[in-house]
């Protein structure tokens, strides 16, 4: 039965055309991807997960327990990439250790997916306000990122920091405005809205996932 579990989770075409992208970069193929591409799917990724994210937090109300699991949910956001900084640069510079940190501070859609194939597969049911959890894990990681990033540089170059320009590049990247600002979308808009951009945001999601797990370098 574990056997069957583990298969049924890595034979998942998300995580396998992960391993395609990542075989075509070790083996030096000449696969070319278009360079707009990338950034774009990116961006249909982050508004898609912000738009789910937003109406099944609408669809399971701001109660104290989902209150309790999001504020969770963020706090780990911001602790890993932290801690995970200052250990990466025992053996790292700066910038390689923040975008380190950042990435493993910040959830993975294919493993989210992947975690709710496995609970289903289980029999196993799940609030729909983890989706809701999942983007709100998004923006922290990349704040912190930011926030580390310019703190540790001003410093080695000994000047002061900006903490106005520090916040301003923080809340006001466009991956983290984009994120809440879908977020707030699905939340208000509700179940009607998610309706009307379903057959895209929601129907073509897990496809587009796997093209952008393909061209991600």
């Amino acid at each position: 039965m574990g056997l069957e579990l583990l298969l049924q989770n890595i034979l998942n075409p998300p995580v396998l055309m992960f391993f395609l992208g990542l075989g075509a970069v070790l083996l030096r193929t000449e696969l070319e991807v278009p360079q707009p591409l990338p950034k774009l799917f990116s961006l249909y990724l982050l508004i898609a997960i912000g738009l789910h994210g937003g109406y099944e937090l609408s669809r399971s109300g701001i109660t104290l327990d989902v209150l309790k699991v999001l504020l969770l949910a963020m706090f780990m956001a911001v602790a890993v990439p932290i801690y995970a900084f200052f250990i990466l640069r025992l053996k790292l510079d700066v910038y390689n250790a923040v975008a380190i940190a950042a990435t493993y501070g910040s959830i993975s859609a294919v493993t989210f997916i992947t975690a709710g194939s496995f609970l289903n597969s289980l029999g196993q049911s799940y609030g729909g306000y983890m989706v809701a959890a999942m983007t709100l894990m998004e923006s922290p990681a990349i704040v912190i990122g930011l926030v580390l990033l310019m703190l540790f540089t001003k410093r080695n170059n000994n000047s002061a920091v900006n903490w106005g320009e520090v916040l301003r590049e923080a809340f006001l990247n466009p991956s983290v405005y984009i994120l809440m600002g879908t977020l707030l979308i699905g939340f208000l808009t509700g179940e009607k809205g998610w309706k009307a951009i379903d057959p895209l945001f929601g129907v073509l999601f897990k496809g587009m996932l796997a093209f952008f797990c393909l061209i991600w370098r």
